[in-house]
């Protein structure tokens, strides 16, 4: 800022100097004489000049006065541009809240309808939601099993929390604690087992994003299940009424072919270790160390060397599907060679 400052000031002397100069000139010179050779500085001796003159005792065009006063200001003008922007960041931290966003379910972006995600995803192909790989190259399966070791690490160092309890269906945490989830119940989707890559039957794991303070409104009712469900899921949760009804407090998944070509394609699906979400993970309250429920996906008997498009959609009354914007459902394909 001072050194642009310096080039102006130059400039500004340089045409003052000269403007001067030429009305000297002028007055001297009215019936049209030379003009003094003055008016014609070389640009060093010009120059020389505007870093000293010693007929004023200037520096760079100004004197003593001017620089204290010139700095002055713009020691005053930082300064308050400084207290200006503190203040200003000051106000907004006040705005914010520590527990969580300040805008949340109807009044934030994300809504009050969660979309699925799964895992694993390619780290090579960004965008893609292609699992591919070939069962007789180690290396193929490999990039995919690494990359579900490396998501569920999170999962594994959970329990080592102390917030972290065990829940059910009729233990549900208190407001400082989490609870866990049981990485050892979803044999065999396990990196001991290579995640079942190796045998042809990969398992894909499945999560619902977390909304703050969402709560699901389960299908308690068996009587008036939608009808744009799977008749699985419907069979499913009627068998789960009949056995142990506080287990209908669940958010339920299902995965199925997106075509009826996939639908023949896709095999044996198996759901570990629930077919869903269980209730007593919600609501997410922002605690320290929730991490989202999972759902192992295990394809079992799929075709080889057919490409199947898999769709999995989460069941709540108050989840909505949309293809378009992936609300409540997430999409993917699994092609074995």
């Amino acid at each position: 800022m001072l050194h642009s400052h310096c080039v102006m000031q130059y400039i500004e002397w340089s045409v003052l100097q000269a403007a001067q100069e030429m009305s000297k000139n002028v007055e001297n010179n009215k019936d049209g004489g030379i003009l003094s050779p003055d008016l014609e500085l070389s640009t060093p001796k010009s120059f020389k000049t505007f870093l000293y003159d010693p007929s004023t005792g200037a520096v760079l065009g100004r004197t003593g006065a001017s620089w204290l006063r010139i700095v002055a200001f713009y020691i005053v003008f930082y300064i308050g541009l400084a207290a200006f922007f503190s203040l200003a960041m000051w106000v907004f931290l006040k705005t914010l809240n520590d527990d969580g966003p300040k805008y949340y379910l109807d009044d934030s972006v994300i809504g009050t309808s969660p979309g699925l995600g799964y895992r694993p995803m390619s780290s090579v192909h960004e965008g893609s939601n292609l699992i591919w790989y070939n069962v007789n190259s180690e290396d193929s399966h490999k990039n995919w099993t690494m990359a579900l070791e490396t998501f569920l690490e999170e999962y594994k160092n959970q329990t080592r929390s102390r917030n972290v309890v065990h829940c059910d269906y009729r233990n549900k945490p208190n407001g400082n604690t989490v609870c866990a989830v049981d990485v050892d119940a979803w044999e065999p989707c396990t990196s001991a087992n290579t995640f079942d890559y190796l045998n042809s039957e990969p398992c894909v794991f499945i999560k619902l994003n977390k909304i703050l303070k969402w709560e699901p409104d389960y299908f308690n009712k068996t009587s008036d299940l939608p009808e744009h469900m799977p008749k699985s899921l419907q069979d499913h949760i009627k068998k789960v009424a009949e056995n142990d009804s506080a287990m209908l407090n669940t958010v339920w998944v299902t995965c199925e072919g997106m075509d009826p070509a996939d639908s023949e394609f896709i095999g044996t699906v198996e759901y570990i270790p629930y077919q869903g979400f269980p209730g007593y993970y919600f609501p997410f309250l922002g605690v320290k160390n929730y991490v989202s429920p999972l759902v192992a996906v295990h394809f079992k008997n799929i075709s080889r060397n057919v490409l199947v498009k898999v769709e999995c959609k989460a069941w709540a009354r108050n989840i909505k599907h949309d293809r378009r914007d992936r609300i409540g459902l997430t999409q993917f394909q699994l092609l074995i060679d």
